[in-house]
């Protein structure tokens, strides 16, 4: 049997970043080398909790006569993504966070930001991270919006955080995300 703690790994972010967000009909990626379409903006640092996703599903059991169960159904598929944005001062989370019609002006000249019941807009995001060894993965989410949105804490000891839970959607092939990775070699 060949040793397979090899293929044991860790997520840490990329140098350059690691959340990015672009408009929908912006090209995405395909690969994990393939530079980002201008669009992209990055989001910054992230909490120290990284990224989770959650790609879960439900099921109800048909069950035959006697009880057992004989066929278990799909009846949903929830494909999310959560993390903390920590760039509390960074245009560009602002924006993602609040839409970017709720955020006007500049830290310069002064920013204004309108929180209200408006709809999330849907984009497009990318996470890129290396894992053990070097190897560079890239989640590729072809549409997803912020459908919850943390408690926003202002204290002098945690910084100032955006937990934003995303809910992605499936795009024309059905597929709610991609995931693809490289060997560093």
């Amino acid at each position: 049997m060949a040793n397979t703690a090899t293929n044991v790994s860790v997520g840490k972010p990329a140098v350059a970043g690691s959340i990015y967000v672009a408009p929908l009909g912006t090209t995405l990626p395909t690969d994990t080398s393939t530079a980002l379409d201008v669009a992209f903006k990055s989001l910054g640092f992230v909490s120290e909790d990284g990224v989770t996703n959650s790609n879960s599903m439900e099921t109800d059991d048909i069950k035959e006569w006697g009880g057992a169960t004989v066929l278990p159904l799909q009846t949903s598929k929830d494909d999310t993504f959560q993390f903390t944005l920590i760039e509390a001062l960074n245009v560009d989370v602002l924006k993602t966070v609040y839409g970017a019609s709720n955020v006007t002006g500049t830290l310069a000249t002064g920013l204004t930001i309108k929180a209200n019941a408006d709809d999330p807009v849907q984009y497009e995001w990318v996470i890129e991270m290396v894992l053990r060894g070097g190897v560079a993965k890239r989640i590729v989410i072809p549409a997803a919006s912020i459908t919850e949105l943390g408690d926003i804490a202002y204290t002098t000891s945690d910084a100032i955080g955006y937990e934003v839970t995303l809910t992605a959607t499936a795009d024309s092939a059905g597929n709610t995300h991609y995931e693809y990775l490289k060997s560093a070699s």
